[in-house]
């Protein structure tokens, strides 16, 4: 089973995105949350054609884990990972993973 984009409302009513694996996992999540539905999907669906341009980076977070996040080359932060890792080498695998298998995810 392909990786899934879902579309979802928080806990404030908004709407927003989440990439989720074969597992079910969390793996990201968008960087905004929408006032519709509609426009989370129109956002979810540019992560997914633009992934291949943005700048996906591993970071250190403030409790020494690393994480990835997903930059447009706009500048904008649009995505960011689900988990953090303890090496650099498995944040960067799960944000290649993520830049490779994100387009051909079904988005429900």
């Amino acid at each position: 089973m392909p990786m899934a984009m879902e579309v979802y409302k928080d806990g404030g009513g908004k709407a927003r995105w989440r990439l989720k694996s074969s597992n079910g996992q969390t793996v990201a999540t968008g960087g905004e949350a929408y006032a519709s539905a509609s426009n989370a999907k129109r956002a979810a669906q540019a992560f997914m054609s633009n992934a291949g341009l943005s700048t996906f980076d591993v970071y250190a977070d403030t409790g020494g884990a690393h994480r990835w996040r997903a930059t447009a080359p706009n500048g904008q932060i649009v995505a960011t990972g689900g988990e953090a890792f303890s090496s650099q080498a498995s944040a960067r695998r799960a944000a290649t993973n993520v830049q490779k298998n994100v387009g051909t995810a079904a988005l429900n």
